[in-house]
């Protein structure tokens, strides 16, 4: 069972009890739980190329097999695609318990997001459904996501003040405008922080993520722990940079750095230890992937 601790949402001022179904959505989920990630596995779903923001760590390009972090993927598939993918993976590893969509791009950016979405609920409404997002658009497709049950939210966010915010980002584009410097950053923290409330009061369960950037928000990354502590986020998970871009000069965090600053999060939010940094493509438990025994060799895509 979940720990006792987290057997609560807090919405506002009050603390609501999970029911069973709201529990199974940690307990079965394998970046939500840290002994699930023993037992059960995901599926993510390469169905969203296109992204509307620029992250100065984030080069997004076409991979075949070898390389392992988010945003790449071997190859973007369709949703219909997707349906059948699933229920492959459900034939040969009755294990998945979670589909999810993480890219290659913003998840939230791509209508075929929410075609896939639809379609996998509709065929497989027992999975556990989970999106990864930038948060730029979360607010508003926030009730769409929860139409089709979507019941674990992950927000990746770098910085809560646009100062450090606008050293990490390029551009933001936002209806129609391409924003940059300051004013991304405000942008997109305003809805990533409305996002995260609003999920919250949807009884999601809200994981955030931080990249680990020396230099850049690594004294600013306990404050961004304890905001969304406060808010009602279930978990933080700490991502060390890989350096590439405009960051690839910056030498990344090393084990011990990871970890210090992880018990320096840990008195406000419950910490994530396990990432292994999916793919967008990966299938299996974390760090046992078989997406290569279900994907009949390699049509790589160049992602939009």
């Amino acid at each position: 069972m979940a720990d006792e601790a987290y057997r609560k949402a807090k919405v506002g001022d009050q603390e609501v009890p999970y029911d069973p179904e709201q529990l199974r959505k940690i307990q079965e989920h394998p970046c939500y739980s840290d002994t699930a990630c023993h037992t059960f596995g995901r599926c993510h779903l390469p169905v969203a190329p296109r992204c509307n923001i620029q992250c100065n760590y984030c080069v997004r390009d076409f991979d075949c097999v070898n390389e392992s972090r988010p945003g790449v993927t071997s190859r973007v598939v369709k949703p219909g695609e997707a349906v059948d993918l699933v229920t492959k993976v459900m034939e040969e590893f009755p294990y998945v318990k979670v589909i999810g969509i993480a890219g290659p791009g913003e998840p939230l950016a791509n209508e075929e997001t929410f075609e896939t979405l639809r379609l996998i609920h509709e065929a497989f409404p027992h999975l556990i459904m989970c999106i990864s997002t930038n948060g730029l658009l979360l607010p508003e497709k926030i009730d769409e996501l929860a139409k089709y049950d979507v019941g674990n939210v992950t927000v990746t966010l770098n910085a809560v003040d646009p100062a450090i915010g606008e050293k990490i980002y390029s551009f933001v584009d936002y209806h129609g405008t391409r924003y940059t410097g300051r004013e991304a950053a405000e942008v997109l923290l305003k809805n990533q922080l409305e996002g995260i409330r609003m999920a919250v009061e949807r009884k999601m369960f809200v994981k955030v993520n931080t990249v680990y950037i020396p230099g850049v928000n690594d004294e600013h990354i306990v404050e961004i722990a304890k905001k969304v502590g406060e808010m009602g986020a279930f978990s933080f998970n700490l991502i060390p940079l890989i350096p590439q871009y405009k960051f690839a000069g910056i030498t990344p965090p090393t084990p011990a750095e990871k970890k210090a600053m992880q018990d320096s999060c840990a008195p406000y939010i419950k910490q994530m230890r396990h990432c292994a940094r999916c793919r967008s493509d990966a299938i299996g438990r974390l760090g046992k992937d078989v997406q290569s025994r279900i994907y009949s060799g390699c049509s790589c895509e160049q992602n939009e």
